[in-house]
């Protein structure tokens, strides 16, 4: 069984990027035993654009959280931050802490 990797993308409005930091470090104060890892990171490139990548147990982990009918919190952490994220899923095979 491999663990699987969410990737939420959204262009944050200029005038919310400084709430986006304090938004998802207060929201991931706390995560579910189902989440391995999470990184909020910026674009390099274009730095109204932020992606949460989080990493989950297990691809049935994910489809539970998705079926529970509850919005996910990444989601509303960034309509807090006043954007909409897209989402995508990979599996991941292979994985390695330094």
């Amino acid at each position: 069984m491999h663990m699987v990797m969410t990737v939420l993308e959204a262009r944050v409005p200029a005038g919310q990027l400084g709430d986006v930091e304090r938004v998802f470090r207060d929201g991931m104060s706390s995560l579910p035993s189902e989440i391995v890892e999470v990184f909020l990171v910026l674009d390099t490139k274009d730095p109204s654009i932020f992606r949460l990548n989080t990493v989950w147990r297990s691809m049935g982990d994910l489809q539970k959280m998705r079926q529970s009918g509850v919005k996910p919190k990444g989601v509303q952490m960034f309509e807090a931050a006043g954007a909409q994220p897209a989402l995508s899923i990979s599996e991941i095979i292979v994985h390695r802490h330094h």
